[in-house]
């Protein structure tokens, strides 16, 4: 998976981090901040770092075909734009469900968003997936406490989606209209931690991020698990593939749910992390801005 032992590019102290994405036209990683209400910026080596405030709390960050990005907050998806600094309510989500809020989301290589909703006491399983082509909402699955980690092969004909409490990564078949079909479980974490963010390499194997596992996962397509790369704090939450080769990974943690004597064994946690891998990733897609009439 990789030669060398993650280090710490940016000790952000992120309560939980999450939802980190390589922008190439901007040469930067963005990834925020979900307990924080906070996105942040830096460029491949860490440095050239910037952070605003978000209006709620976050749970992604993509980037849109106009320049712009895309952030999945409590309540809606909002247009970011980076240069005035300025979040714009583009659509409501689940508005008969205040305590609900977006977690994790994904761009397809049709301009497509994915994302998962999820009870934020994480307790009630009102969670769904949804997919949002070019304006239209369609919800895809439900009956989640948290969803998490979508991700797609690289012929776009396999999603997966986590069940983080249940441990489950699931697969289903896409077909060319985004429409899902097949729901299987893919793999099931028996060891430590629970499944949370997710990438797809260029040989088609899915990483996974343990929450509470001190350690990321890499399988096969067969669902076979091909390697382990630990890191030095418990709650790793997602990994992006970047840079020019795409080699570079930057991965999310978290410090919530530790106790005062586990943050100060673990004085890392909620910093972001790089490593470089021996196999690229997929290059970002960007999200449609095209309306469907």
């Amino acid at each position: 998976m990789s030669a060398a032992a993650p280090t710490c590019v940016w000790p952000v102290g992120a309560e939980l981090g999450e939802g980190p994405v390589w922008h190439a036209a901007r040469q930067a990683f963005y990834f925020v901040d979900i307990k924080g209400r906070a996105l942040h910026r830096c460029d491949v080596d860490g440095g050239r770092q910037d952070s605003w405030s978000t209006p709620q709390q976050p749970g992604f960050v993509l980037p849109c075909e106009d320049g712009t990005l895309l952030c999945g907050m409590q309540g809606g998806l909002y247009q970011f734009d980076p240069d005035a600094g300025s979040f714009t309510l583009l659509q409501t989500i689940e508005e008969g469900l205040p305590g609900n809020r977006i977690n994790d989301g994904f761009a397809d290589h049709c301009g497509r968003l994915w994302f998962g909703t999820m009870d934020d006491a994480e307790e009630n399983p009102g969670g769904a997936l949804y997919c949002r082509d070019r304006g239209v909402l369609r919800e895809q699955d439900r009956n989640y406490i948290i969803t998490n980690g979508p991700a797609m092969s690289p012929d776009g004909k396999t999603l997966y989606h986590t069940d983080t409490l249940l441990r489950t990564v699931y697969a289903f078949d896409v077909d060319a209209a985004g429409n899902l079909s097949g729901k299987r479980p893919f793999i099931v974490i028996d060891g430590s931690g629970y499944p949370d963010g997710m990438a797809v390499d260029a040989e088609g194997c899915l990483w996974v991020a343990l929450f509470g596992g001190w350690r990321i996962e890499r399988f096969l397509p067969s669902g076979e698990l091909a390697g382990v790369l630990p890191f030095p704090c418990a709650n790793i939450t997602k990994l992006a593939f970047g840079g020019a080769d795409l080699q570079t990974v930057h991965v999310t943690t978290a410090w919530k749910g530790l106790s005062p004597a586990e943050r100060l064994q673990q004085p890392l946690a909620g910093g972001l992390f790089s490593f470089r891998a021996d196999t690229p990733g997929l290059a970002q897609h960007y999200i449609s801005t095209e309306v469907k009439k």
